[in-house]
């Protein structure tokens, strides 16, 4: 494995959205107590991968002293967080850790310089990055409204993971296929709007990077 650099750093985080994202497919296809906690342990490890990749800059980090001491840490937090059902302030973390991590992934690829890989990779993970924070705010949604989406039950979080994230990403494709729909009117308002903001941004960014990589290759 490479170092984590500003060369490779959305990878690292890219790949484990995805894993989280297939991890809650797997639970949800065996439904089971195990299976449905590895949505919880794969939700901790994407956070330390998060942290591992957007703050390589932090040497300390990198040795195994403060990979152990930050694994531990994130991990005591989200059992403590389950022992006393906090379901709710679990939801605001992992929402909060998602809009930190799409904050500092759009300043690098934003305002970054000539479009290499990474920086295209760290587009896709932006990408990744809004349909896991729609998906929360569904989740929210549902646990606190009951009949807030036709098709979804009110049940805890991880264990409406996977149903949640697919519609969320159905909808950020605009694919939207019906078979869950919002009834709720706050929850029709974040629909509508992911919609929007899942369209603008291929429209917007995608062609950007296509527009600086053309200029530079003329250059």
């Amino acid at each position: 494995m490479k170092p984590v650099s500003e060369k490779n750093n959305f990878l690292y985080l890219t790949v484990g959205i995805v894993l989280l994202l297939f991890v809650g497919a797997i639970s949800d296809q065996f439904s089971g107590l195990v299976v449905h906690q590895m949505v919880q342990a794969f939700s901790v490890i994407n956070i330390v991968i998060g942290i591992y990749g957007f703050r390589s800059e932090k040497m300390w980090f990198h040795s195994a002293l403060g990979i152990t001491v930050s694994v531990i840490t994130v991990i005591v937090i989200g059992v403590v967080l389950e022992l006393l059902h906090l379901y709710y302030l679990h939801l605001f973390l992992l929402f909060f850790f998602y809009l930190w991590a799409i904050w500092l992934a759009g300043k690098q690829v934003l305002f970054a310089g000539a479009v290499n890989t990474n920086r295209i990779v760290g587009a896709i993970c932006i990408y990744l990055l809004m349909g896991l924070i729609w998906t929360l705010m569904y989740l929210f949604i549902v646990q606190a409204i009951p009949g807030a989406f036709n098709g979804v039950e009110q049940l805890v979080w991880y264990d409406n993971f996977a149903n949640v994230a697919y519609y969320s990403f159905v909808t950020l494709t605009t694919l939207g296929y019906g078979d869950i729909s919002p009834v709720a009117p706050i929850a029709r308002f974040l629909v509508y709007m992911e919609a929007v903001v899942g369209v603008f941004y291929m429209a917007i960014l995608v062609a950007s990077l296509i527009g600086v990589g053309i200029s530079d290759a003329k250059k």
